[in-house]
């Protein structure tokens, strides 16, 4: 959504300018009694992005500071604004900061799709509840990022479950699979060549994983020089009790994102290397082993593989982020020792792994593969630890903590990490069983006249508890859908209550009564996680369980069983199948659109604007966090404005923007902060944030910040799906209230002389269009302390403000 009233779908201006930044070069040089006299306006969009044009109603601006990326902007003729205060005495001067580029700008970034599962596990770490027990708080970080570390290797052991067990060891060790494929043909086993042996054919194969691993962390370096890199303002410690928001290094995490994405990459490497010793080493010590030192070099292999994956481990518990100051300690001994350890060991165990072994054929899986119902179960068993950890902290708050609705009674980040892993296993599970049938001829693999054996058998289990799951879920929607009916109809009463003296349609108060009903069903969403996660859960368990029991997929467990049951495994394992494949595709699809399409990259943005809000505390391969660019540039503007100039600020923040602007007065010190309002509109802080994220954004943090700026207000509408009241009530006498609203939407019921044609329902856009809004603005100008007149500052207050 745009900060602006223009709509969000509007093109462009054509002609509008750049900024060089000559004007505001001399803004800084006027004269002291003019600096008394100045306000800004600075204006932070909201999700989904907007153009510096529409958020200023005007088709020629300028940039003061920044990049394409993300920059301060105003209009041509505001640009020398702090010279001429006189022009500007009535309203403040209007600035946008435009940071949509952050998460849309660059086609590159619709492959982030690709990393869903570990931004919802960075989720994960930020949602832990408030709690006096920071021991307590410390395991919950902890077992997050484990959990996040179980991701990485999932994810490159899916890639190696495709390229070496289903390609490699499967389809090229078989003459029926590796028939008439001309690019397998060199590597078949039935070629005779140098490439046929088994572990060779593993060798080829583990190039994809490798250059996965590879490509995940430059994406990784690549980001952190252009997030975590930059370097806030440095300021003195904190005293005991400041909110994390506020810690100065909070918004840089250059440390722990490094010693993270060492560990996820050793990680990555290591599972490499487990998929390439473990079948020789199996074949050595088995029944056609030979003896001799392939045996001692494999066990050798392994131990070393171990002992670096409890070394990545050991990083990964040690990887806490240091809010009190900026931790800029370079860590370079296990950094080396990791690095140059994983590629060694992986080289050791591919020359072990294509020794060339008399007797040695690929039948049946590869024996690593059983890996995926272990990893399954650690996941599981994770999880299970941080529900525990989650009531545990949310049953000792601390003592000024408010309980105004958290989301799923703190258990909201375990529901959330198992939601990323149960993605991560819907993407392994597609991916695999997808590659199969496509080697296999569209016949399923494992049915009688198949070449392949397919995937393990728990991520075909995996799949087919889908359908039950979406059952579940189309069962939820329609308690929702009902639960919406009837409230529809309750508030028709109140919506012609709110039109005195119209005359009322049916049709019109149906429309209106609708639209808050819908806004309304935003507070339902834990009950639909909760619903998911917990079917989720139980069948997965039911999955793995199956798995081991029955040694097969589901349709082979259940031949023998009555018709009905074997008729209802065939039908779920053939769904569930065909579902992950479809959402695979789908995926895919989307994340290809999103490259070649600008408006379809803005929408994949908009997820990105509410997931990437976070720093990548748990995992380092997750998308960017925007903020840890976003927040700085927008502290360092209002410092730097305020000490130049002397002036008064509006922060004027919409839906994502106002979550922006609330963590960039944190970040401000106290006499800063005193020159600063906040207006914020369609605001999500409480009703989202303050339940999904209570450590950071509840009641009592906001309250904090309310009563250190004094100069609060927010607009809301009960037809806006996002934005809500932040129910700040005065604790103080005399002072206001934050909230202001609901405001009326639509501005009128019907057709008058004021309002000729029908009115829309705004919802969560074009807040800046009712006259609350300049109200608002203009109150908390009237609140801000007129300032002395001061001596002019040295520099220029565009470029270094950036």
């Amino acid at each position: 959504m745009t900060a602006t009233s223009a709509p969000r779908d509007r093109a462009p201006p054509r002609h509008s300018t750049r900024g060089t930044g000559a004007p505001v070069a001399t803004a800084s040089h006027t004269h002291p009694a003019a600096r008394t006299e100045l306000a800004l306006e600075l204006l932070v969009h909201g999700v989904g992005g907007t153009t510096p044009q529409q958020m200023l109603g005007d088709p020629r601006t300028v940039r003061l500071a920044g990049d394409e990326t993300a920059g301060i902007h105003r209009r041509a003729r505001d640009a020398d604004a702090e010279q001429h205060p006189e022009r500007h005495r009535d309203e403040p001067v209007p600035e946008a900061y435009c940071w949509s580029n952050l998460t849309s700008g660059n086609a590159g970034r619709a492959l982030w799709l690709l990393l869903l599962p570990f931004m919802i596990a960075n989720l994960a770490h930020w949602m832990r509840p408030p709690s006096l027990r920071t021991r307590l708080a410390r395991l919950y970080e902890l077992i997050v990022r484990l959990l996040a570390l179980t991701l990485t290797v999932l994810l490159v052991a899916a890639v190696c479950e495709v390229a070496l067990d289903i390609v490699g060891w499967q389809c090229a060790g078989r003459t029926g699979c590796s028939h008439g494929k001309s690019w397998m043909g060199f590597a078949a086993a039935a070629h005779g060549g140098w490439w046929s042996l088994p572990g060779r054919r593993l060798l080829l194969g583990a190039s994809a994983p490798v250059a996965l691993t590879a490509l995940l962390w430059w994406l990784s370096h690549r980001t952190w020089y252009a997030y975590e890199s930059q370097r806030p303002a440095a300021r003195p410690a904190p005293p005991p009790g400041t909110p994390s928001l506020a810690m100065p290094g909070f918004w840089y995490g250059r440390r722990a994102v490094a010693r993270l994405r060492t560990a996820h990459t050793a990680a990555g490497l290591l599972t490499v290397a487990t998929a390439l010793y473990l079948p020789a080493l199996a074949h050595d010590t088995g029944r056609g082993g030979h003896g001799g030192p392939l045996p001692v070099l494999g066990w050798t292999v392994a131990a070393a593989t171990t002992a670096l994956a409890a070394v990545s481990a050991g990083v990964v518990c040690r990887a806490d982020r240091t809010l009190d100051n900026l931790d800029d300690t370079p860590d370079l001994r296990t950094t080396r020792l990791l690095l140059t350890g994983s590629p060694a060991v992986l080289v050791a165990a591919a020359v072990y792994g294509a020794w060339a072994r008399p007797g040695w054929t690929s039948d049946g899986r590869l024996p690593s593969a059983q890996a995926f119902s272990a990893l399954t179960v650690v996941q599981g068993a994770l999880i299970a630890a941080l529900a525990v950890v989650a009531v545990l902290l949310h049953r000792t708050p601390p003592a000024d903590f408010e309980d105004c609705g958290v989301a799923l009674r703190g258990l909201a980040g375990p529901a959330v990490a198992l939601l990323g892993c149960a993605l991560g296993g819907v993407l392994t599970g597609g991916v695999a069983q997808r590659c199969a049938d496509w080697l296999d001829g569209g016949r399923t693999p494992g049915d009688h006249g198949s070449p392949l054996v397919g995937p393990p058998a728990v991520l075909t289990w995996e799949a087919s508890v889908i359908p039950a799951i979406l059952g579940l879920l189309a069962l939820g929607a329609g308690v929702l859908g009902w639960r919406l009916t009837r409230r529809e109809h309750a508030l028709r009463a109140d919506v012609e209550r709110l039109y005195p003296g119209e005359e009322h349609h049916a049709g019109r108060t149906r429309q209106i009564a609708r639209a808050i009903a819908r806004a309304g069903l935003t507070d339902s969403a834990p009950m639909l996680v909760a619903v998911f996660c917990g079917a989720a859960f139980a069948l997965g368990a039911g999955a793995v369980a199956g798995a081991w029991a029955g040694g097969g997929t589901p349709d082979e467990v259940a031949a023998h069983a009555p018709r009905v049951l074997s008729a209802t495994a065939d039908a779920c394992q053939t769904l569930g199948s065909w579902l992950v494949g479809a959402g695979v595709l789908a995926l895919v699809a989307l994340g290809r659109r999103a490259y070649r399409d600008a408006s379809a990259r803005r929408t994949v943005g908009i997820l990105w604007d509410v997931g990437t809000f976070w720093p990548r505390a748990a995992h380092p391969f997750a998308p960017p966090c925007y903020a840890e660019r976003a927040v700085p540039d927008l502290s360092w503007r209002m410092s730097t404005w305020t000490a130049q100039t002397g002036g008064r600020i509006v922060l004027s923040g919409h839906s994502q923007g106002s979550v922006l602007s609330a963590a960039a007065v944190w970040q401000l010190d106290p006499e800063v902060r005193g020159r600063v309002a906040l207006l914020t509109y369609g605001c999500p802080l409480a009703r989202l944030y303050g339940r999904w994220f209570p450590a950071h954004f509840g009641t009592a943090r906001l309250r904090s910040l309310h009563e250190d700026m004094h100069t609060w207000s927010n607009l809301w509408r009960s037809t806006d799906p996002i934005g809500g009241p932040v129910d700040l009530k005065p604790t103080r006498p005399g002072a206001e209230d934050v909230d202001c609203g609901p405001l009326l939407d639509p501005a009128a019921y019907g057709r008058s002389a004021r309002h000729p044609l029908p009115e829309p329902i705004l919802g969560h856009s074009d807040y800046q269009a009712d006259p609350a809004f300049a109200e608002q603005r203009a109150l908390l100008l009237a609140r801000l302390p007129q300032p002395a007149p001061r001596l002019p500052a040295q520099g220029s207050s565009g470029r270094s403000s950036g």
